[in-house]
């Protein structure tokens, strides 16, 4: 029975590691498929290539019915997240580079953190907002040696939006994992992302006609890694470590993006962006201390002065 724990403990960390792997993928693929697909066609496609492959996984499992609550937190969830996040990330991939974007939305973190501790309870323990903290510089300095090429600002708004509703999606989904198995929450909000795209079926019969085959598949790996498998493993460490702290890991996306943009377009970091991705990586280990309680003080018996030696 004692090694159940460390075990569990293991299990998250995988979770955490493929989750944080896919998600950086992601932002290269978007950039890639992004040039033969509009935004909202290609959240749609991505969205119902994930429920298809949810709808497998979720298959021969157990079936935990939703309470009316979690219905409505699914549904928010579904929108905010799987909807709303996808679309306004691909727009801002549109005029962003995919580290710069990667960057911004890792304002969600943050928001996260803050939002599960006035919301879900979980408090803002000191050594998460140390870590919080650290992290967000780490952000900046990699914005700083990127260079920072903002545009006519509209790729930045839509970044802001995208880390809004992807904060405001985690909070909403953190409760509902309290009953539901990880795979059928995901597999729920994906589905209803995917009903709130289909204004966008036109435009993706449309691009899907024209774009090549590599755009195609990288829709259909979109659909298959980031966002089935990959916010499977996310909501099964969600329903085992508080929203804050698991937002916190995300921290390390934007270095990864950075070198993998490095490996596969030849973008070569500036030094101060690396230097940025280490100060990330220290800002998530922070964030994962515990402060240690300090052993209380006996109390002090003073014996009457009648029993004091004379």
């Amino acid at each position: 029975m004692q090694r159940s724990a460390p075990r569990a403990s293991v299990l998250v960390l995988v979770a955490i590691v493929v989750t944080v792997l896919a998600w950086a993928s992601a932002f290269l693929v978007i950039r890639g498929a992004g040039l033969h697909f509009s935004a909202g066609a290609l959240a749609l496609g991505r969205l119902l290539v994930g429920a298809v492959a949810l709808s497998v996984l979720q298959l021969g499992r157990k079936w935990v019915r939703p309470t009316g609550r979690d219905l409505l937190f699914l549904a928010l969830f579904g929108l905010l997240w799987f909807s709303a996040y996808n679309v306004a990330l691909n727009f801002a991939e549109q005029t962003l580079d995919a580290g710069t974007t990667a960057m911004i939305v890792n304002i969600g973190p943050i928001l996260i953190a803050l939002g599960a501790g006035l919301f879900l309870g979980e408090g803002i323990p000191k050594w998460l907002a140390i870590g919080a903290g650290v992290a967000f510089l780490g952000v900046v300095l990699i914005g700083i040696g990127v260079g920072g090429g903002f545009g006519d600002g509209t790729g930045v708004l839509w970044c802001l939006v995208a880390a809004v509703t992807y904060a405001a999606g985690v909070l909403f989904q953190k409760p509902t994992l309290r009953r539901l198995p990880a795979i059928q929450a995901t597999w729920l909000g994906c589905i209803v992302g995917a009903v709130a795209c289909l204004p966008f079926t036109g435009d993706l019969l449309r691009d899907a006609a024209d774009a090549p085959a590599a755009a195609r598949w990288g829709m259909v790996y979109l659909g298959v890694v980031p966002t089935a498998i990959a916010f499977t493993t996310w909501a099964y460490a969600l329903s085992r470590m508080p929203a804050g702290q698991l937002g916190v890991t995300t921290y390390i996306v934007p270095p990864l993006v950075i070198v993998f943009g490095a490996l596969f377009f030849g973008e070569i970091p500036a030094l101060l962006a690396i230097i940025g991705g280490a100060v990330c990586l220290a800002g998530v280990a922070l964030s994962r201390r515990r402060s240690v309680a300090r052993p209380e003080r006996p109390a002090v018996v003073r014996e009457p002065a009648e029993n004091l030696p004379q």
